[in-house]
């Protein structure tokens, strides 16, 4: 029985922080090839960052054949050493590939991916049935191209899929959820083609829910990184002002967390160094999610709310807030870091 185990399993690496270094480094573990149970076996990544390395590292993992693009070489031929095949262009991806999915930082990069010289869509007579865009962009950019995929034509008909579809399915959890395989995706597009695809979200995380039709799933993301923004915001405010009226930041944490103040800024995530092991603020606030992200979230809500009219006063206030904390220098480290550099707040002694 222990023979037939090992002969299931193969050698892997697993993408760890390393506290000494303050750098994310492979470590070597084992991992079962057994190949999971989805109508796709060939998966196209493009954007192998902090997230993308990650999530495409646990579809390997899950048994997927990849094949990779990105900017970095360094990092492609590390996910060549682990089986993934590389890819020189968009195109090349999309022509290899069942599926598609980006990780990239803005609209602008995804547009060009897309649509771009010997981009994802080029010639609009594709292989590829199901593409997924997990990066964080907004909801009109989202419906555009899922409408210009929906355009285009396959080459082979497959079941039910007459055309192929696109899905935008960002995700919440940060890099370590990524590392874990416990991400939360938050789906916009068919509920068919969201349903095929859950063997895949599940391979990189451990919640999906559909939001409704496409730009659904971007809409989700900006409004749930709206509310951790202010949430953030909130709770370095209070504890930065208990200092200041002579409470500890561990005592009033606890106080937080033992009452109606209670949330994931406070009892997960605490911007206060010395006051939670393993969190950005432990270690001189890198890592994490950093604030030069979160102010381009920030405008993306504050856009979005200004095309429907809506009034959103605490979106303009962080949205200043964390622009001027990049302006100051602070944009590559995490977002906690307010409390540091705009509350004055104090470590924990």
């Amino acid at each position: 029985m222990a023979a037939a185990a090992a002969a299931r399993c193969k050698l892997g690496k697993r993408l760890v922080y390393d506290s000494s270094t303050n750098k994310f480094k492979f470590n070597f573990s084992r991992f079962s090839s057994t190949m999971p149970s989805s109508q796709f076996q060939s998966v196209g990544f493009i954007g192998l960052g902090n997230m993308g390395s990650r999530m495409a590292h646990n579809l390997i993992k899950a048994g997927f054949i990849l094949n990779v693009l990105d900017k970095n070489y360094g990092v492609m031929n590390t996910f060549s050493d682990l089986g993934a095949t590389i890819k020189q262009t968009p195109f090349q991806v999309a022509q290899s590939s069942d599926v598609v999915l980006t990780m990239l930082p803005s609209s602008s990069h995804v547009i060009n991916v897309y649509t771009g010289p010997n981009g994802l869509l080029h010639g609009g007579h594709l292989k590829t049935r199901l593409f997924i865009d997990s990066s964080t962009i907004d909801p009109q950019t989202s419906i555009k191209l899922s409408a210009a995929v929906a355009t285009s034509t396959l080459k082979e008909k497959y079941d039910n899929w007459v055309n192929p579809v696109m899905l935008d399915a960002p995700v919440s959890g940060g890099v370590l959820a990524a590392e874990a395989g416990t991400l939360t995706f938050m789906v916009g597009g068919s509920e068919d083609a969201y349903l095929a695809a859950k063997p895949i979200f599940l391979s990189m995380g451990k919640n999906t829910i559909h939001c409704g039709g496409s730009g659904t799933g971007s809409a989700a993301k900006i409004c749930n990184n709206l509310a951790m923004a202010v949430s953030m915001l909130g709770v370095s405010e209070a504890l930065a002002l208990g200092q200041s009226l002579g409470i500890s930041a561990s005592t009033l944490t606890k106080i937080f967390n033992s009452s109606s103040a209670r949330c994931w800024s406070s009892d997960t995530y605490n911007p206060v160094p010395g006051v939670m092991e393993g969190v950005p603020s432990s270690r001189e606030y890198v890592g994490g999610f950093s604030t030069k992200l979160m102010a381009k979230d920030l405008n993306l809500a504050a856009a979005s709310a200004a095309e429907v009219g809506h009034e959103c006063p605490l979106t303009s206030k962080a949205q200043a807030i964390y622009t001027d904390l990049c302006k100051e220098g602070h944009e590559t480290e995490d977002f906690s870091c307010v409390f540091r550099h705009y509350y004055s707040g104090k470590d924990e002694q």
